[in-house]
């Protein structure tokens, strides 16, 4: 140590906590945390079609430790644009703070929280043993599924719906013995004519707000 510096580790080797931290960089408490509520949110994100969006959206939630239940994307009608459907499980500020980081990221345009009445589906694929065919093909009938596959020792079978008729149709398979199985993750859709992403995208009617706000601007 030379004369002047003060003892302990240079800035390039001092240890950083670890964990989230608020707005105002203020480390968050995991276990004050964990004593509230949380909460189930699926937000949908409207980003620009473009290599990099996905390991970037999933590498911002890691980063924040925010508790993602599925994480789907897909092309819209518009072939620049991607949407992007997010569940995520946290208290309520944990969820607004996930809205507000989605927003300044620079491929995303638009970032809505669902509300229940929004049309969400998810898709499971189940290959369960085939030594009661018959049986299977009752459950999925029970579930409106679809065989995929079906073969002298399993049956693939495809059921699309809610969260809980997904986890019910998982749970009916069980007693035949599942070997392998696959979800999707949910994509969901803001039900009537009320917007899923808070801009105009091509085909698609422009709201009243929208209209309003033209007339103002023409004025």
């Amino acid at each position: 140590m030379s004369h002047g510096e003060l003892p302990g580790p240079g800035p390039g080797e001092r240890t950083h906590p670890d964990g989230r931290r608020n707005s105002q960089g203020i480390r968050i408490d995991p276990e004050a945390e964990a004593e509230r509520s949380a909460e189930r949110a699926v937000l949908s994100a409207l980003v620009t079609h473009e290599p990099g969006v996905l390991a970037e959206i999933s590498g911002l939630f890691s980063r924040r430790q925010f508790n993602i239940e599925s994480l789907t994307v897909g092309p819209t009608v518009d072939g620049s644009l991607a949407r992007m459907t997010i569940v995520i499980e946290e208290p309520r500020p944990g969820i607004d703070q996930a809205k507000k980081q989605l927003e300044k990221r620079i491929p995303v345009i638009s970032v809505r929280e669902l509300d229940g009445s929004a049309v969400q589906r998810e898709l499971v694929i189940v290959k369960v043993n085939g030594d009661n065919p018959d049986q299977v093909n009752a459950i999925t009938d029970m579930y409106d599924g679809q065989t995929l596959d079906a073969g002298p020792r399993t049956v693939t079978v495809e059921i699309t719906g809610d969260q809980q008729k997904i986890d019910d149709a998982v749970d009916a398979y069980r007693q035949f013995g599942i070997r392998e199985l696959v979800r999707t993750g949910y994509a969901a859709l803001a039900r009537g004519e009320a917007p899923t992403a808070q801009v105009s995208e091509p085909n698609q009617a422009p709201t009243e707000a929208q209209v309003a706000t033209e007339e103002v601007t023409d004025d």
